[in-house]
């Protein structure tokens, strides 16, 4: 089994791709007008539209209703990145070295999901990412 993507349900679907595209570097691929995907080497991101709910089951996901994931990224400086998007993202908390060995900071999208930021600082972390 490969988990494949993880997709976030947006009620402005154009405001959320771009914060992530901002975050990524990397321009959005629309498969629709309804859903886009941001591919990375790690990861697919993939957003759609409160919309596409009903395609499923309506009700199954409310957009901007998060609050138990956190998408996190993997950056080579987290103080760097945290410097790009400072004023440009909704500061949750600025770098600080968590008890796992990774510099971390954390941001939230427009509709309110916290992004993580982080670079492995320990020896222990850089091994547990090493290849990765």
């Amino acid at each position: 089994m490969k988990l494949a993507s993880t997709r976030l349900v947006a009620r402005d679907i154009k405001a959320v791709v771009s914060f992530y595209e901002m975050v990524t570097g990397q321009a959005a691929e629309w498969l629709a007008p309804v859903f886009a995907e941001i591919v990375t080497p790690g990861a697919t991101l993939a957003v759609g539209s409160a919309e596409t709910v009903a395609l499923f089951k309506e009700g199954s996901a409310e957009a901007a209703a998060n609050r138990t994931a956190i998408l996190e990224f993997m950056v080579d400086d987290v103080d760097a990145e945290f410097a790009r998007l400072n004023g440009k993202a909704d500061v949750v908390h600025e770098p600080k070295l968590m008890p796992w060995g990774n510099r971390t900071a954390q941001f939230r999208d427009p509709e309110g999901t916290l992004v993580a930021l982080y670079t492995p600082v320990s020896d222990a972390a850089k091994q547990r990412f090493a290849g990765r």
